[in-house]
């Protein structure tokens, strides 16, 4: 597929998915949230893709929706279509599902879906110029993207209805005091930084048990009792304890040598991922 509304950049084992329509700094229309979905899933059944970075093309990371479409872009019965799913949830559910690592290097304003779709990612970086906003009560509409299940994941219920019920916008210094960013870096060093931070995801980790480990960090975060993560680390420590990855990390550790991990996220996944869509034991 050529890509029209972003860049997809592989580099030793590093995805940069570039949201790339500048000229509306980045905001999110059809087309681009179509590419999206196909370049994760493309980044999902390639295993060379380690981890993934997305930023944006010139001063914004993401405007937000496009709205050239006048003040009918929200009124889905005006066109007929009638109540139907919410792009940016589709978008931040097949984040959600991504089986690599998601790093945002957000660097400049990110409004609206731009600040939603980073929710979620596993982990965001922002340049000094970056700025946020989850705008929804200033256009007469709630919050979308799933935003109402991740947002207070990120940084508490209280924060996440201060800033959805002023719809202001506010600084980087302020997201990472909230806990909303990891860092603040240089604008220069932004893409820099994020690809050392992936390059620790994608070096020496055995890709599968990084796969399992967002899958099961993230499903957690709606369980209602410990236990149910007993049952899934029991399981995955039992058959992934019986593959060659785990087999090499020990003997690597041994010997005293770095890991030639091999098994694959495509091939190797433990017979009962994904275990969320199946209701009993095997």
């Amino acid at each position: 597929m050529d890509y029209e509304a972003i860049n997809y950049e592989l580099e030793d084992n590093i995805l940069t998915i570039t949201l790339n329509r500048p000229e509306k700094l980045n905001a999110l229309n059809g087309t681009m949230s179509s590419e999206i979905l196909n370049a994760l899933d493309r980044a999902d059944s390639d295993d060379n893709v380690k981890a993934i970075i997305f930023t944006g093309k010139g001063r914004a990371f993401c405007a937000g929706a496009d709205l050239s479409g006048g003040n009918t872009t929200f009124d889905y019965d005006s066109d007929g279509r009638g109540i139907h799913p919410d792009g940016g949830g589709v978008l931040t559910l097949r984040i959600f599902e991504c089986m690599k690592p998601v790093i945002s290097a957000c660097n400049g304003p990110a409004v609206g879906v731009g600040a939603t779709m980073q929710c979620a990612m596993d982990i965001r970086l922002a340049s000094e110029s970056a700025r946020y906003g989850f705008v929804f009560s200033k256009r007469g509409i709630v919050p979308e993207a799933c935003s109402s299940w991740f947002l207070p994941r990120c940084v508490g219920i209280n924060t996440a209805l201060e800033w959805t019920y002023s719809g202001r916008i506010f600084d980087a210094s302020e997201a990472l005091d909230r806990n909303f960013i990891r860092s603040i870096h240089k604008e220069s060093d932004l893409l820099a930084d994020a690809r050392k931070l992936a390059a620790e995801f994608a070096n020496q980790t055995s890709a599968v048990s990084v796969a399992m480990t967002r899958q099961m960090m993230w499903k957690m975060l709606g369980a209602d009792h410990p236990m149910e993560a007993h049952k899934i680390d029991s399981r995955g420590v039992y058959f992934t304890g019986k593959s060659a990855d785990a087999h090499e990390g020990v003997q690597s550790f041994l010997e005293k040598r770095p890991a030639e991990f091999k098994d694959k996220v495509s091939e190797d996944m433990p017979e009962f991922f994904p275990w969320w869509e199946k209701r009993q034991f095997k």
